[in-house]
Formats: C-alpha cells, sequence, structure tokens
C-alpha cells in the first residue's frame, strides 16, 4: 500500500509531457501556416484582383468595404464549423477520424485557390472548402490536446496549451513574412499553392503520429448531452419549481451529474459572451489594418516593408508574451497576492484591446488628415493587441477546457470558436452596411475605429460588473483531488 502511494505521489510530483504533443504541435504549426499564409493575402488580393482591379479611387471605400466583407464571412464560416465538427468526433467518428479526413478537403479548397485566383466563382468555392476543412477540424484539435494528459501530468496541461499556441504563431510568423513576398513577385498562383502544400505536410505530420495518440471513443448519439438536455429544460420550463434553477427541470429526465455537467457549460457560456467583440475586433489587424498599411510610411531600418507583411508583428510579439505571461508575468502577480485568475485575465486583454484600437484610430486621424504615419505606430498597436490576446486567447482554450465535463470537451471549444464567428459575423454586417451605404457609412476613417473602440468600453463596463459575480467550477482539478483523495485512503 505505502509502495502504491509514493509512486502516484511521485508521479503527481514528477510529470510528463505526453509523446503525442510533438506532433499535435508540429500538425498545428504547419496548418497553421497554411491558413494564415493564404489569409494574410486574402484581403489585398480581393481588392486588387475583383473588386477594384483599375485602382480606382472613387471605387476604393467600397471595394475595400466588399473584400473586407468577404474576408470575415470566410472566417465566421471557418469559426462557425467547428460545432459540427465537434459534434461528429464526439456522436460519430471520433476526433482522430474528422482531423484526419476533414484535412484532406482543407487541401483541395487550397488547390482550388491557386487553380481559380482569376474566376472569383470558383475562387469562392476554394474559401468554402478551407472553411469546412479548417473549421471541421478546429475544436478537435485543442480539445485532442488535452485527451492526450491524465492526473499524472495534468500540471503541465496550461504549459502546453501555451506552447500549442506559440505553435500556432510560428506558423504564422512565417507565412505571413514568406507568402506576401511570393506574392509580390511571383504571383497569386504560388503564393496560394505554397499554403496548400504546408497544409498537406501538416496532414502527413498528423498521420505519423497514429500509433501513440489517446483516443477518446465517440459516444453515439445519446439524449443526456448539452442540447438534449437544454432543450428538455427549455420545452418544459413550466415544472419550474421555487429554488430551482431552469435547468433543474431536467433532472426529472436526466442523470443528475449530466445535467449539472450542462449547467457548467451555460456558465462558461456566460463568461464566452463577452468575448465575440475581442474577435471582431482582433481579426481586423488581418484585414482592415492590412490595408491602412498600404497608407502608411512603410520603411524599416532601410527595408521597405510589404503592407501585408506588418501584420508579422502579432504572432512575432506572442511569441514573446507567451513565456514572458507564463512565466514572469502571472507568477509575479500570483506572489504579490493578486492572483490572476482567468476571469482577471480576460478582463485586462478587453482592455488592452480597446487601447490598442485607440493607437489605430488615432493613425487614420493623421492618415484622413493627409500624412503618412511611420509604420512603428501600427507596430505598437499590434503590440498592445498581442498581449491582450495573449490574457483573452490562450485562457480561453484553457477554460474552454477546464470548465467543462470530458463528455462536452471538444463541444465547449466548439463553442469557443463560435465566440469568433459571432464576432466576425457583426464585421460583416458593419462592411455589408459600408458597401452598400447604409448606416455604418457614416463611420469613415477614424470614426470607424472610434466605433468599435467605444463598443469595448461598454462591453468592459458591463463585464466589469458581471464578472465578480459568475460561478466557476474546474473538473481537472476536482478530478485530481480526487485521485489523490482515492490514493490516500489505499
Amino acid at each position: 500500500m505505502t509502495q502504491d502511494t509514493f509512486t502516484v505521489d511521485e508521479k503527481l510530483a514528477e510529470p510528463k509531457y505526453p509523446r503525442s504533443i510533438p506532433f499535435i504541435i508540429g500538425n498545428e504549426a504547419a496548418e497553421r501556416f497554411s491558413f494564415y499564409g493564404m489569409r494574410s493575402i486574402l484581403v489585398t488580393f480581393l481588392v486588387a484582383q475583383f473588386f477594384n482591379p483599375t485602382g480606382n479611387a472613387a471605387l476604393q471605400t467600397v471595394a475595400e468595404a466588399k473584400a473586407n466583407e468577404s474576408t470575415h464571412f470566410f472566417v465566421s464560416l471557418a469559426y462557425a464549423l467547428p460545432f459540427v465538427g465537434a459534434i461528429a468526433a464526439d456522436w460519430f467518428f471520433g476526433k482522430y477520424k474528422i482531423i484526419l479526413y476533414v484535412s484532406i478537403i482543407y487541401c483541395i479548397g487550397h488547390l482550388c485557390l491557386a487553380l481559380f485566383d482569376t474566376d472569383l466563382t470558383g475562387f469562392r468555392y476554394g474559401l468554402i472548402l478551407i472553411a469546412i476543412g479548417a473549421g471541421g477540424i478546429k475544436s478537435c484539435v485543442s480539445a485532442n490536446v488535452g485527451d492526450q494528459f491524465d492526473k499524472s501530468n495534468q500540471s503541465l496541461l496550461s504549459k502546453v496549451y501555451g506552447w500549442f499556441y506559440f505553435a500556432i504563431n510560428a506558423g504564422s510568423v512565417l507565412s505571413t513574412i514568406a507568402i506576401p513576398y511570393i506574392y509580390a513577385h511571383y504571383g497569386a498562383k504560388w503564393a496560394f499553392g505554397i499554403p496548400g502544400i504546408l497544409m498537406a505536410i501538416a496532414t502527413a505530420i498528423f498521420f505519423s503520429g497514429r500509433k501513440i495518440y489517446v483516443r477518446v471513443p465517440p459516444s453515439g448519439i445519446k439524449k443526456d448531452n448539452f442540447l438534449f438536455i437544454s432543450w428538455y429544460a427549455l420545452t418544459h420550463a413550466g415544472k419550474k419549481q421555487p429554488g430551482q434553477s431552469l435547468l433543474d427541470v431536467a433532472k426529472a429526465e436526466y442523470n443528475a451529474e449530466k445535467v449539472d455537467g450542462v449547467k457548467a457549460v451555460w456558465r462558461v457560456m456566460a463568461v464566452f459572451a463577452f468575448v465575440p467583440i475581442f474577435w471582431a475586433m482582433w481579426d481586423q489587424s488581418l484585414s482592415e489594418w492590412v490595408l491602412q498599411s498600404k497608407k502608411l510610411d512603410l520603411n524599416m531600418f532601410g527595408y521597405q516593408l510589404l503592407p501585408e507583411q506588418v501584420q508579422t508583428a502579432n504572432p512575432i510579439f506572442l511569441l514573446s508574451f507567451i513565456p514572458i505571461f507564463n512565466y514572469f508575468v502571472y507568477p509575479f502577480f500570483d506572489k504579490i497576492g493578486l492572483k490572476t485568475t482567468p476571469l482577471r485575465r480576460l478582463g485586462a486583454g478587453l482592455v488592452l484591446t480597446a487601447m490598442s484600437f485607440v493607437i489605430i484610430a488615432l493613425i487614420q486621424q493623421n492618415i484622413d488628415a493627409g500624412q503618412h504615419p511611420s509604420v512603428w505606430w501600427q507596430i505598437l498597436a499590434y503590440m498592445v493587441l498581442s498581449a491582450g490576446e495573449t490574457l483573452v486567447s490562450i485562457t480561453g482554450l484553457e477554460y474552454a477546457y477546464t470548465q467543462s465535463p470530458k463528455s462536452m470537451k471538444s463541444t465547449m471549444s466548439a463553442i469557443w470558436l463560435l465566440t469568433v464567428a459571432a464576432g466576425n459575423l457583426f464585421d460583416v454586417y458593419v462592411n455589408n452596411s459600408i458597401a452598400n451605404h447604409g448606416f455604418f457609412s457614416r463611420f469613415e476613417g477614424a470614426s470607424y475605429y472610434w466605433l468599435f473602440a467605444g463598443i469595448m468600453t461598454a462591453f468592459i463596463l458591463v463585464y466589469l460588473f458581471v464578472s465578480p459575480r459568475l460561478k466557476e467550477r474546474n473538473y481537472v482539478t476536482e478530478d485530481e483531488n480526487k485521485v489523490i483523495a482515492e490514493t490516500n485512503n489505499l
């Protein structure tokens, strides 16, 4: 008994990373290269090739709005479909098969972009296929990271999600430097074709680790899940007793523990309700900000940057901020008694995001006045935005995993990704309005960015009131404590 207890304690004290993690992170780096590579030139390509090929200044505002609308719609679709992929993985096929098979569709989409670079209809079909591919695997990949861990190494989960995000941005750095250069010197076919090759490599890397993955089998269609339980509670709301929550009504039909798990998911969604505005603003750094960079002085240390390359500042800052925040910033605040809880991190990230748009708005005011501000000012905005992303996005990935029951990990990750889709849908609505001379067409130039800074400020004020009242339940910590308690009773 004593020896068994020592062995378990020793494993908990000296956790090891799962052998499958390098394959998953390598796959993610290559896949993100392909995604961000094609996206780095997407908005400028759409303007130059399809919406204003003659460069008519009178058409530029509408052309940019159309390009932004198309770009944000593509991103919204790519981040809405993970919910479908999660259900397919959890109920029918498992994460491994979904990731592998849908990656093939992903590759075909990239091929379409390269083949139909002069045909808007064919090009849009390629974007749809990429959205299906990226969306189908996205929720499964992040949840698959968590599945590789057990009670002996759960303490490493936060750091691995940090390195997982590091891989995303390593791929992004390389692609946003290389692909704009390839586009400028070798044309759209190569610029869209090379990301397709990287997607094929990502698929091969993932397939190489097939023998060592921990695979959580699909559960089949079971009615004791988030969708069915929530629907039952909603349709039987009249049976709610005094003192009960609405979801407690479902305990008459479903397992009480499952209902409590669904309640946990809804608690997480109360937090996630504040995240779409973050993504509505963050995704503009890869579209609206890129178009703004065309009007800046792009000279940096004697080298003339391409407008699409400025966005590389975002992943570069993230690669720096991830270890800085994990190993210095968070421990420092924890040490002085100001614990960096997930809710506090999210709130701080929203504030920094608003500040980045204040900088962008001030830059645009100078552009509107006929000046050409230095690109260094936009790089400053990217730095502030990247710090906000470190606080919001990495925390959100971890929060989605730790705050949801094991049977709903992929679904919870998909709900997190739906916040990205919701934010981009708002951008679609705004840019469609501008393109069609609607309500938002009055927000031209700097006023456009001040609009978003104001909206974020309103969200922050509501968040400051709501967040202290939100309840949390960490399923990972809870399960680990159960294991330790059971071990000590041996």
